[in-house]
């Protein structure tokens, strides 16, 4: 079981089972969204997510056509996203979790457009769009 935040606190979730692979995605969209050269996404079933506080903080934005982006109200951390193309998943922000991971990157995707002033120094695979 992991547990993750906000910066603020307001929210706060808990996560059940094994982590998967973390997803570095350098898209624009999530540079945008993150405020840096790539978002850092641990994909979760829903039935794996427990909100444990902050329901009433939670606020969404759609990105694109069924990309719901899902941010604290008060302070502005992205805490997770969730797409209608994978019904029941969430692609909750590594930055939000506590405390020590059991899982590490496996991939970069959408490096074709990522940032030209942020190199890539590890020898994971890179993809020029959403990993296969």
């Amino acid at each position: 079981m992991y547990q993750g935040s906000c910066l603020c606190g307001a929210v706060q979730f808990r996560l059940q089972g094994e982590l998967a692979p973390i997803q570095i995605c350098h898209c624009s969209q999530c540079r945008k969204a993150q405020g840096g050269p790539f978002a850092s996404n641990i994909p979760v079933a829903q039935g794996d997510f427990e909100l444990l506080g902050g329901s009433d903080q939670l606020r969404s934005f759609e990105s694109s056509p069924g990309k719901q982006r899902v941010f604290c109200g008060t302070c502005g951390s992205p805490i997770y996203s969730h797409t209608e193309k994978l019904p029941g998943v969430l692609r909750i922000r590594a930055g939000t979790m506590d405390g020590e991971l059991a899982t590490r990157p496996d991939a970069h995707s959408f490096v074709a457009s990522k940032a030209n002033w942020w190199p890539i120094n590890d020898d994971l695979p890179r993809h020029p769009k959403f990993r296969p």
